[in-house]
């Protein structure tokens, strides 16, 4: 039995990953089902325009389970376990259903979210997932698929959560992430969180397969959120138990609950590779390729490369937040070769960098001198702007200068922002076994 939550954030408190712990509370810590394979947090589309914070759909499926069981997790002082398989035995939709709509109903905010639940025996089609990590979607364009699968569903406001649910219950993992999400106790919800940034630093220089918790530049932690939600942290990697390790190290005020989550953050899943021109729209994210055309930074530290391409010209964008990661764009000249990925915006319509590959750079030249006469050998004197040199003792002429090699401070290689300023889903080059090539820094505007 496959139930997902979606929509149910604010930013007032609420999250839909504390949802969906409760849910599990109430069907296995206190009830008698068990969860089979690991709840799932499932990143959509993250260009979406109205999303509350990640966009992210949750997915659990109950059961009753046989063979090998892995520890992943605690709620109310016990351990959580899943299951790897279950026997042929299934509960009840509206059993569920009625557990389950009274803390969606407790914990809704009506000035943020429109939830949505689904119960389903069966899996919607894998397609409804690429659709929903990639495009956006309406509502109507899931009801057909709703009713092929005969399941159950509880919406409050206008119900857009139920194009989450579906979406994230339609994701067959293939690249697959883990992250680690520690809760604080409801009384401390909204107050200044208590942690250690040095035993962050710790397990992030430790756990070898963990990723985006830690900024060594600017020692800073990435994991802990600075909104009102009952999240303490949440640290990402490939592997559960070096996660739980990491869980050992961390040091934060009381815990409430923690549960170890698959997730498709991480994976580049979002990112659509094969397009026409007219599929090419905002609100998506694509990798491109092309020449660089030209490079400007603008008041406020945001850095615009525009990008001649099979789709036309294509202005490309890093802005402040990205810190550092504006110096790799920078550096690019006229007839460099990239490519880019990201988030087609609608106005202004930029490309929003979320990482760069520079394929190819071409060799860039400044000038020293003004050219010398072969005759005489004094130096030539300009003409005036765009007309060249002459040699005022021999009106000997030339066009070219005395020009030497400049030094590239880009390279052909992958660049990505600082760990705080990625997305969810973006892919880190650490998973891709990338290193970015130069490190980017400029102490007086980092």
């Amino acid at each position: 039995m496959f139930v997902a939550a979606d929509d149910t954030d604010s930013m007032r408190g609420n999250c839909t990953t504390y949802l969906a712990t409760e849910i599990i509370r109430e069907l296995v810590i206190d009830g008698d089902l068990d969860l089979i394979g690991f709840p799932r947090l499932v990143r959509l589309n993250p260009a979406i325009p109205w999303k509350t914070r990640g966009n992210g759909s949750l997915v659990m499926r109950f059961g009753r389970g046989v063979g090998n069981k892995t520890f992943i997790g605690q709620i109310s002082g016990k351990d959580l376990f899943c299951f790897e398989e279950q026997d042929d035995w299934e509960p009840d939709e509206d059993s569920i259903l009625e557990k389950i709509v009274p803390l969606v109903e407790r914990f809704h905010d009506p000035v943020d979210s429109d939830p949505g639940i689904v119960v389903s025996r069966t899996r919607p089609s894998y397609d409804f997932y690429l659709r929903g990590v990639r495009r956006v979607m309406k509502r109507s364009d899931i009801e057909a698929e709703i009713d092929r699968i005969g399941a159950k569903t509880f919406v409050l406001g206008c119900g857009r959560g139920l194009i989450g649910c579906i979406c994230g219950m339609a994701w067959v993992p293939k690249d697959f992430t883990y992250e680690l999400l520690a809760y604080r106790p409801q009384e401390r919800w909204g107050t200044e969180r208590v942690f250690d940034p040095g035993s962050i630093e710790k397990a992030d220089h430790e756990i070898s397969t963990s990723f985006n918790s830690w900024e060594d530049r600017f020692r800073k932690v990435a994991m802990v959120p600075g909104t009102p939600c009952p999240v303490m942290y949440g640290f990402r990697g490939d592997d559960v138990p070096d996660l739980i390790r990491g869980h050992d190290i961390i040091k934060t005020e009381p815990q409430s609950r923690w549960v170890v989550f698959q997730t498709n953050q991480g994976t580049d899943d979002h990112i659509i590779t094969e397009f026409s021109p007219e599929e090419f729209i905002p609100n998506s994210s694509y990798l491109i390729r092309g020449t660089v055309v030209s490079v400007e930074r603008i008041r406020g530290g945001h850095t615009f490369v525009t990008l001649s391409t099979d789709l036309g010209d294509v202005v490309c964008g890093a802005y402040e937040p990205s810190r550092e990661f504006r110096r790799a764009l920078d550096w690019l000249v006229k007839g460099d070769e990239i490519e880019v990925m990201g988030e087609l915006r609608d106005s202004p319509r930029t490309l929003n960098i979320e990482k760069m590959h520079v394929l190819k750079t071409v060799d860039e030249f400044e000038k020293v001198s003004n050219p010398v006469c072969p005759s005489c050998g004094r130096t030539m004197s300009s003409v005036g702007k765009g007309q060249g040199y002459r040699c005022k003792r021999c009106g000997t002429r030339s066009d070219d200068p005395v020009v030497r090699k400049c030094i590239r401070w880009v390279v052909p290689g992958w660049y990505e922002p600082p760990t705080a300023a990625r997305r969810h889903l973006s892919k880190p080059l650490k998973r891709m076994g990338e290193i970015q090539p130069v490190e980017f820094v400029d102490c007086r505007n980092p």
